[in-house]
């Protein structure tokens, strides 16, 4: 006869390695229809954020001006992504270079 956890001793190990995930899960961000999906997302410190383009045809970016960095050169064309992880507390607002019309705000928790 082999050894088998009780069923709810097995759920619990499994739903503490989610939760332990959970906390430095990536976040997926779409970008369709010519808007950031969601376009207000708040994170923790430490996690990271894919944006995906889901597009049919058009390319866009995803560009923090407000932090100073120059515009990307790299255009996300469809199924494209880009990754950025979030290692300070703040409030990051970002646009589509090409498409200043869509925006998008990063909220980081401690």
């Amino acid at each position: 006869m082999k050894n088998r956890l009780p069923g709810i001793a097995l759920l619990l190990i499994l739903s503490s390695f989610a939760a332990a995930a959970g906390d430095d899960a990536t976040v997926l961000v779409s970008i369709k229809d010519f808007k950031f999906i969601p376009q207000h997302i708040t994170i923790k410190a430490g996690q990271t954020i894919v944006w995906e383009n889901q597009e049919k045809r058009q390319y866009h970016s995803v560009w923090f001006q407000a932090l100073g960095e120059a515009e990307p050169e790299d255009y996300l064309f469809p199924e494209d992504t880009y990754e950025r992880s979030f290692s300070k507390s703040g409030t990051f607002p970002y646009r589509c270079g090409p498409h200043p019309e869509m925006t998008g705000t990063v909220t980081v928790t401690e």
